[in-house]
């Protein structure tokens, strides 16, 4: 199950991991593209708002139907704003916790019946949560979203802790600047040009199917190979604050 399947990293996982022959649930709130999306690559498609309690209730309820599942890919969630802390909207802060962390966790509660019930048949089962280098390091305008992908990579980790002993893989990706059709649009307010400033100059950023591959990597590893962090970031990209933009140049050598 790939959650975020809409757009961006979500919906690159859910071709990738097709192309790959899995059989792939794609999970969103947007109907439209999730059935655009599972036309496109004999997916199947569950519309859900994971930060409604009772949608992924009957989110569940469904899986449960359809048997084991061997893989949680957890990418939905988001930023909104970037405001100063003293100027940010409860509001916005609010959204970001209940979409990143609190969904993560009725995912985990959710699917882990799921999950077990598919590593005793087939000798381990995996969760995959795309976290951010936000959750690494802090930076200004940016406290509402550190704190939110820091907390879910905290979960992240005392899950791992959790289920020492079960054949469970617990793998956390953690993204730096990914260049997709709606993260930092949807976080400016749906500011196109200031949106596509941020990445102006900027040689070769990530894009969603970069992490998509790595996901899928994570899962084909070998079962007792469990990739615990993998931190990735375009190579113009050295640190969340230091970004290069223009072409990339060797340092002439006497």
């Amino acid at each position: 199950m790939v959650t975020g399947a809409s757009s961006g990293i979500g919906a690159a996982t859910v071709r990738a991991l097709r192309a790959r022959g899995w059989d792939v649930v794609g999970v969103a709130r947007r109907e439209d593209r999730l059935a655009a999306l599972a036309a496109e690559t004999g997916a199947s498609a569950i519309a859900c708002d994971l930060t409604d309690p009772t949608a992924v209730d009957a989110l569940m309820s469904q899986l449960e139907q359809s048997g084991p599942v061997h893989a949680l890919v957890q990418v939905a969630g988001g930023a909104r704003g970037t405001d100063r802390i003293e100027d940010a909207s409860a509001d916005d802060w609010q959204w970001m916790f209940d979409a990143n962390v609190l969904a993560s966790q009725r995912l985990v509660a959710g699917l882990l019946p799921l999950l077990r019930r598919a590593a005793t048949a087939d000798g381990h089962a995996d969760t995959v949560f795309v976290t951010s280098t936000a959750a690494q390091n802090a930076y200004a305008g940016g406290a509402g979203y550190n704190a939110a992908k820091a907390a879910e990579a905290m979960l992240v980790r005392v899950l791992r802790q959790e289920l020492n002993g079960e054949p469970i893989r617990v793998v956390e990706v953690a993204p730096g600047m990914v260049h997709t059709e709606e993260f930092t649009l949807n976080r400016l307010g749906g500011d196109a040009v200031a949106a596509e400033a941020v990445y102006a100059g900027v040689e070769a950023p990530l894009v969603a199917d970069d992490v998509a591959d790595v996901i899928a990597y994570a899962l084909e590893s070998p079962g007792h190979v469990n990739l615990d962090l993998i931190t990735m970031r375009p190579v113009a990209q050295s640190a969340q604050h230091l970004l290069a933009r223009g072409p990339l140049r060797a340092r002439p050598t006497e």
